[in-house]
């Protein structure tokens, strides 16, 4: 059996990407059209020897694909965080070792997984070269960087806590906002390897980035403490748009809300952000 897939890792919880539901359903992502419907007969009129051989080269190409994945990721993330923009060209030589065949494929749940985790949009520039950019989602400004120690985008964590306030009729007290995100495995105090140390994030970063609003309701004692919009959300999004976004998670096996990402693939061969 081939290795985990770090794509489904970072995706939304029971969210499969397209080559492992394929698997699930006993189809073969590698094989198109009659090609590989031929190749499916020729298999039925193979010994077991041959068969054995023809599973064991399937399995390693899904592995390759697997690999390539968790590159490619690797490599946009840091374009984004360099704000460069990528071509084809330039993926296919340097990440996907110029596989066309699977191009569409990787690059399509590269993408999906870059904007529910990382907050992060591919928007094509060219369609004849082409070219692509790598922009915050939903119009945000902000590029979720901390820190140049922390160089991945945090954004995607703060869309689904402007998501929480949303849901929770635009105020959500401190227990129901950390309630909802431990369901993204995120804890107050406790460092999470994407999203950093998310306490000081919802609390301050974001409160000085001006997205968040974090009061003590008036006259409690002891003091509660709830999380509002900030005027910068307010004046670049829209809850329609958090909504949008809330709802492709909530369709993802209706669980609202993504499992603990393990990309720890990103960085390994071509593509990655360590250095």
């Amino acid at each position: 059996m081939p290795g985990a897939c770090a794509i489904c890792d970072a995706m939304p919880h029971g969210h499969k990407c397209a080559v492992c539901k394929a698997e699930e359903e006993g189809n073969q992502p590698f094989s198109l059209g009659r090609q590989g419907n031929d190749r499916a007969t020729s298999r039925e009129n193979e010994g077991p020897d041959r068969r054995e051989g023809a599973e064991e080269s399937r399995v390693s190409r899904q592995e390759a694909l697997y690999e390539k994945m968790p590159r490619l990721l690797g490599f946009l993330l840091l374009k984004f965080c360099s704000k460069e923009t990528a071509t084809k060209e330039e993926m296919m030589r340097t990440v996907l070792s110029n596989d066309e065949e699977h191009f569409h494929l990787i690059f399509s749940q590269v993408c999906e997984c870059l904007q529910l985790v990382f907050g992060v949009d591919v928007k094509e520039l060219d369609p004849e070269v082409p070219s692509y950019a790598m922009i915050t989602s939903l119009g945000l400004t902000y590029d979720g960087m901390v820190s140049p120690d922390q160089p991945i985008p945090n954004t995607g964590l703060l869309i689904i806590v402007l998501g929480v306030i949303v849901l929770a009729d635009g105020c959500a007290s401190e227990d129901d906002m950390w309630g909802a995100l431990r369901l993204v495995g995120v804890y107050p105090g406790r460092e999470h390897f994407i999203y950093g140390e998310p306490r000081g994030l919802l609390t301050n970063v974001w409160v000085q980035q001006q997205y968040l609003e974090y009061r003590q309701v008036p006259g409690s004692d002891p003091a509660v403490y709830q999380y509002l919009w900030g005027p910068r959300a307010r004046a670049e999004t829209k809850r329609e748009k958090i909504l949008e976004v809330l709802l492709i998670l909530y369709n993802c096996e209706r669980r609202p809300f993504l499992t603990l990402p393990n990309i720890s693939q990103i960085g390994r061969g071509g593509g990655g952000l360590s250095h």
